[in-house]
Formats: structure tokens, C-alpha cells, sequence
């Protein structure tokens, strides 16, 4: 195996020490590789008998048994607590976080026995300081206190907000301090190692109301940390306009690079299992064929991924199974459609489409995203520096802390704190401009650079922005003076009609509550607002209604 120079510069320096040892390195840069590196160089050394591997999924074990057996390690990834011990034909084993701290005390033992010195190597370590898994941690440290050596990785730079995470090194600020550090800004200069990314943005108007008020309307580009959940709510609902009028563009860039490539495949985040089946639906029939789905309520999830992997198929739908450590180099596009909106979220998310799978893929990443603020910041600065990024996050951190209207930035919230928002409708999503390195360019100079492209005999998957930025470099000049895209207005009578149909819905409500007919109660509302029927009614009182049937119904309550 060829070593990249950061990997052979680490393999220097994790041989050359006692101590634990972190690395950070983006995703694609050869993390695995470099842990089974090291593992078989202390192996050959004699300095090990035994590899425990602790990873965030069952997934990720049988992708690191896999790539262990590549390299004549033999990891088991079947074996489970209740079985203390596992064949000793065996060099070691790949487990999960959770099932370390479901009992810590088998590891405990299994990385102390005499005469069998273990090195531990812990995958995506950040998750062991995720408020949501505080006893992994305090695990962790009885589990593997006594190994021998301990190797951690993270696919991205991490704080910790919660309790330190065991064996790590912190400095004054609660951010990690790793003893490799191989950010995706520093891969894309090596040019060999990761593929360069941009940013489609998709902006629209979204529609909600919130219990007892009147609806909004807001296009996602002028949201703010009050609205921002909400318009994505409206966004992001498979039953609107904008979730699949965005999955049909994303769609058709991926036809057009895989005329060049032709198992170039796509992946669709979404916030929820429903939303996922929602969208596989509306894929299958936008292209004609399924799409996988891979949700942990799906047994086959594991068995769908590795099948994806493999294939040559289109599209790929997932919660949060994908978006972290799973290897699948053939992705080239990525629809960011969940409302998790933290940067290293959304940083790991984009690790999945960078990998290059060989040395002439040539292919420029595409994710599209929603034009929200907390999405278009962390994709212009998608290339800087670990340290840049560790200090923007804190930044973030303390707003959010100040902020008196704070918007949760999609983290796991109680729901019953949260008003509830009732999704009216969405627009179309209208692409306004692709990022690309840290630069907008808008869809008009984009539409004018593909042609130029083509009329050049490119590939037709070259990327406009990429052309546009070359040109700039010969002195050609590009841009034609037209407007951008605009958001699609609502006409009154496209209003009305979406309220009405929240006002039938809500009528019919109340009906199951009540066991009144439907025209009893619409005729409550005509005599409320002396209006002889609903066609009489304004935007004014047709949202005085919804306002009222909310008060019957709660009554009712």
C-alpha cells in the first residue's frame, strides 16, 4: 500500500510514542488505513497480541473487518457481550460504543489479558462526548483504562460541551488537541487525495402557521434564527412543492454525470424514517426505478448499504446511517434535506461525496442545500482550517447561549417546550447560485458557462462554476447582465386555496371530535364572520377561522 505523506508522517510519529494518540483527518484521507497500519506495524513488532475496534454502527463493523482482512487482520465482527470470549484464531475484534457501555467490564477484561497486549482503536471518537451519550464515556475509561495503546480517530475537528471524552488531550477552549491533523483544506491541495465539492443552493418560499396566529410566509434566503425551523418544516414536507421540485434538480445533474460516469450515485439526507420512505417514493418516480432506503427501523439497512455500494443504481435514502464513517466512494451528489443544521453535522455529511476512488476520477462533488444562513456559512468555508472552524463553533456556540429567541440549530429539543407548526405549503425550490470555494456564482453565468462548456466539447459533467472560474483565469470574460431566478410569487386566489384546505382538514377534526357534521360547523364559521360561504371569505378572515376552529378544538380537548 502506497502511504499518503500525512500517513506516513503519523505512522512515524504513533510508533514513536507510548502515549494515546488522536487523529484527526477528513474524510477519504485513509483514516482505516492508517489504524490497520499502525495496528499490523506494532503487530510485526511484537508489540500487540490483540486489536479491540469500537465504532459508531453495526455497519461500520463489518467495513472495518472487511478492510482488516485486506490487509491479513483478522477482526471479528459478529461477537456480541453475552460471549466473553470469542475464537482465537482471531487477532481481534470490532464492536460497537454501545454495546462497550452496555458492559464495560468485558472489555475491561478482554484488553487486559496477560501476555496478549491490546491496542485499541476508537472510530469517530467525538460520539463518546455527544450529550445524548453521556455513560459512553465513563465507559470507555473502565473499559480500557489498562490496554496497552489506544489509537483514536474523528473524521472532524470536535469540542466537547459535556464531559471530557477519556485519553484525549484538551486545551483551554474544550477543544481536542490531535497529534495528526489532516483537514479536507489541506487534502484538496495534495490534489490526489479528495475530490473538490460545491454547493448548489435552492431557495423558495415556505409557508407555516403556529397554533392561534396567522400564517407566514417567508422565502428560506431571508429566514431567521426564529423562523429558520419552521420554513424548513414547510420545506422539507414530501407533500409540498419544494422537497420535490429539489430532488428532480438534483436529479438531473446526476444524469448528466453519469453520461461520464455511469454508477455515479446520489444520497438524499433525510430528518426522519417518514420523510425518507416520502422520498424514495418520490424519487422512484422521477426516475423510473427504486431507490434504496436505509433506516435503522429497516432490518436489511446494513445488507441495503453495502448492496448500494456495490451497485450502480441512483439514489440512496438515510436518517443518519450514512452520514458519518460509512464508505461510499461512488457518491457524487448529496440533497442536504434534514434539519440537523451543526457544521460538523453538515461537515460530515459532505465527507461522504469527496472520496476519490482513483487517480484519474476527475468528478467535482455537488450538494445541494436550502439557502439558510446556518448551511451557506459553513459550505463557504468548507475548505478552511480545522483551527478556523473549532473557533467559528464556539463563536456559534455563545450566540445560541445569548440568543433570546434562540433557534435550536435542528439539535433534539424537548417537544412539548416548541410551539407546534402546522405546514400550510412551499413553492418551488429555484436554484440562485452555486458556492464554490467559498464564492457564489449565480444560475445565469452558471446556464452560460455550461453551454460555453459544451460548445468547448467538455464533459457534460464539467462543473459551470469550475468553468467560470477557469475562464476568469484566461482573461475571458462571462456574464451576461441577466437577473437572477426569482421566487414564484403566490397569486391570491393560490393563497386561499391552501388556507381552505388547512380549514377542511381542521373542520374535519373537529367533526371526529364532536360527531357534528362538516356543513354544521362550516356554517359556525359563516355566521362568526357574516359571510354567506366560504367564497366570500378575505386572507384575513380565512385565517380568523383557522384561528377559531383551533379554539373549538382545544376546547374540545
Amino acid at each position: 500500500m502506497r502511504l499518503r505523506q500525512w500517513q506516513d508522517d503519523g505512522l512515524r510519529r504513533f510508533l514513536g510514542t507510548n502515549r494515546d494518540f488522536l487523529v484527526v483527518a477528513t474524510p477519504g484521507a485513509g483514516k482505516t488505513a492508517f489504524a490497520l497500519l499502525a495496528a499490523q506495524a506494532m503487530m510485526d513488532r511484537g508489540e500487540i497480541g490483540w486489536i479491540s475496534t469500537v465504532v459508531p454502527t453495526d455497519h461500520l463493523k463489518g467495513q472495518w473487518a472487511s478492510a482488516a482482512d485486506r490487509l491479513g487482520i483478522k477482526l471479528n465482527p459478529a461477537f456480541t457481550n453475552k460471549r466473553k470470549k470469542t475464537a482465537p484464531d482471531y487477532d481481534g475484534v470490532v464492536t460497537t460504543y454501545q454495546s462497550v457501555a452496555a458492559d464495560p467490564q468485558v472489555w475491561a477484561h478482554m484488553a487486559d489479558q496477560p501476555g496478549r497486549p491490546c491496542l485499541v482503536i476508537l472510530d469517530e471518537v467525538h460520539h463518546a462526548g455527544d450529550a445524548d451519550h453521556l455513560t459512553w464515556g465513563p465507559a470507555l475509561f473502565t473499559a480500557f483504562n489498562n490496554a496497552h495503546r489506544r489509537l483514536m480517530l474523528s473524521g472532524t475537528p470536535f469540542r466537547t460541551d459535556a464531559k471530557p471524552i477519556p485519553f484525549l488531550r484538551y486545551n483551554e477552549e474544550r477543544c481536542v488537541i490531535p497529534d495528526i491533523n489532516y483537514d479536507y483544506g489541506m487534502a484538496l491541495q495534495d490534489q490526489e487525495v479528495v475530490r473538490p465539492v460545491v454547493f448548489p443552493a435552492l431557495d423558495g418560499e415556505a409557508r407555516w402557521r403556529l397554533a392561534s396566529e396567522h400564517a407566514m410566509a417567508k422565502k428560506l434566503s431571508e429566514t431567521d434564527p426564529g423562523t429558520i425551523s419552521h420554513a424548513l418544516s414547510a420545506a422539507l414536507d414530501p407533500e409540498k412543492e419544494w422537497i420535490p421540485s429539489a430532488l428532480r434538480r438534483a436529479n438531473d445533474e446526476l444524469s448528466l454525470i453519469r453520461q461520464d460516469t455511469s454508477d455515479i450515485g446520489g444520497l438524499v439526507l433525510a430528518t426522519n424514517q417518514k420523510h425518507a420512505r416520502a422520498y424514495a417514493e418520490i424519487l422512484q418516480k422521477i426516475t423510473g426505478e427504486p431507490a434504496t432506503i436505509a433506516t435503522s427501523d429497516r432490518p436489511r439497512a446494513s445488507k441495503n448499504i453495502s448492496d448500494f455500494t456495490s451497485g450502480s443504481s441512483r439514489w440512496i435514502v438515510a436518517v443518519q446511517m450514512v452520514a458519518e464513517g460509512v464508505d461510499i466512494p461512488r457518491l457524487g451528489v448529496i440533497v442536504y434535506a434534514t434539519r440537523t443544521r451543526t457544521e460538523l453535522f453538515f461537515r460530515q455529511v459532505v465527507g461522504r461525496c469527496i472520496r476519490r476512488r482513483r487517480d484519474d476520477d476527475d468528478l467535482c462533488a455537488r450538494v445541494f442545500i436550502p439557502t439558510i444562513q446556518s448551511l451557506l456559512a459553513p459550505a463557504a468555508r468548507i475548505e478552511m482550517t480545522v483551527q478556523h472552524v473549532l473557533r467559528d463553533e464556539e463563536n456559534r456556540v455563545r450566540a445560541h447561549h445569548v440568543a433570546s429567541r434562540g433557534d435550536n440549530n435542528g439539535e433534539n429539543t424537548d417537544p412539548s417546550a416548541a410551539p407546534r407548526v402546522e405546514v400550510i405549503g412551499s413553492s418551488q425550490a429555484v436554484h440562485q447560485y452555486t458556492i464554490n470555494s467559498g464564492e457564489a456564482f449565480g444560475e445565469p453565468v452558471l446556464l452560460q458557462a455550461r453551454r460555453l462548456g459544451q460548445e468547448a466539447g467538455l464533459p457534460a459533467s464539467a462543473e459551470p462554476s469550475a468553468i467560470v472560474r477557469f475562464m476568469r483565469l484566461t482573461g475571458a470574460r462571462i456574464g451576461d447582465g441577466k437577473p437572477w431566478p426569482a421566487v414564484k410569487e403566490q397569486t391570491l386566489v393560490e393563497k386561499k386555496k391552501e388556507l381552505r384546505i388547512v380549514i377542511n382538514r381542521k373542520v374535519g377534526h373537529l367533526a371526529a371530535l364532536t360527531r357534528q357534521p362538516h356543513r354544521t360547523i362550516h356554517r359556525r364559521l359563516h355566521d362568526a364572520f357574516r359571510e354567506a360561504n366560504i367564497e366570500q371569505a378575505t386572507v384575513e378572515t380565512l385565517n380568523e377561522r383557522l384561528i377559531l376552529l383551533d379554539n373549538w378544538i382545544h376546547g374540545v380537548k
